[in-house]
């Protein structure tokens, strides 16, 4: 794990397995949406992981107040592939992890062999497109219609993230146990002022910065290998966010997961990892 500078910023990066094999980057809020068994288990690949401004252990300044844009995330992730000299790298972007992928595919396609979209969708937060599905209504109440949690108190944040993920999980997808230890070390791993554990583990500073302009009108000029995968009972980004991604992504493939809502829980890793593997397995690295 080391802190590297990019767009006078230091994101806290770490990589798992050989440098000699083809890069894959992992998009997400902090670098724990991507746990450390399931990036383990992409063998064969040299995965790196890291954390966003004002979130886990990267340059923090105030998510509420943020100075930087959507598009300046963007410019971190493509430094940040240049700064570690990694060629041609396979992204892959979960949740609003997703918003960056599809950008740095679409800003920066030199830089990105393949391309992989979990759980995301191709507008920005804030009011849908009408052909899209919204926030489900029942979540939404659950989610955001309860008191916050103290977020300086470890049990506290435990318990509510662990309430939230439930709500967001699917029939199939909520493993408590899990949940738990990854909410601990999320908040183990930020400072502990309400507003960096709150962005850590929410990913609050998307709701402050300016997403736009819009890109979902561009999508068709994606040409890398595509792969959409979405669970069928996502209540945060209902399905049909990923069936469009996959209709307007030139060739981009849709990989159903049956009974899971966001994210890619344990019990969909088989799947999952084979599909991944099976994806980023064409380019050679650095081409």
């Amino acid at each position: 794990m080391k802190r590297i500078k990019v767009s006078g910023v230091e994101l806290c990066v770490e990589a798992f397995g050989d440098l000699a094999d083809p890069p894959v980057l992992l998009v997400g809020v902090t670098m724990l949406s991507w746990p450390d068994e399931l990036c383990a288990a992409l063998a064969g690949r040299y995965v790196v992981r890291y954390d966003l401004r004002d979130a886990g252990q990267s340059t923090f300044v105030d998510p509420d107040a943020p100075t930087y844009d959507l598009r300046d995330l963007v410019t971190d992730a493509s430094e940040l592939l240049v700064a570690l000299d990694l060629g041609r790298t396979h992204v892959v972007g979960v949740g609003v992890g997703g918003f960056i992928a599809q950008l740095l595919a679409l800003d920066h396609p030199d830089q990105v062999a393949s391309l992989t979209l979990v759980s995301t969708r191709p507008v920005a937060p804030g009011p849908v497109d009408p052909d899209l599905p919204d926030h489900a209504a029942e979540m939404s109440r659950q989610l955001f219609g309860r008191p916050a949690p103290d977020w300086t108190d470890r049990d506290s944040v435990v318990d509510y993230m662990t309430g939230s993920v439930r709500v967001k999980s699917g029939s199939r997808g909520f493993d408590e146990q899990d949940v738990r230890a990854a909410a601990g070390s999320v908040f183990d791993r930020a400072d502990r002022t309400a507003k960096a554990q709150r962005a850590s583990h929410l990913g609050s500073m998307f709701a402050a910065i300016d997403c736009q302009p819009r890109w979902r009108e561009r999508l068709g000029e994606i040409t890398v290998p595509t792969l959409v995968v979405h669970g069928d009972e996502d209540p945060f980004f209902p399905h049909g966010n990923g069936v469009a991604l996959a209709a307007e992504i030139p060739g981009a493939t849709l990989l159903t997961l049956p009974g899971i809502g966001q994210g890619v829980p344990r019990v969909t890793w088989p799947d999952v990892v084979d599909a991944l593997l099976r994806h980023t397995s064409d380019t050679p690295r650095g081409t």
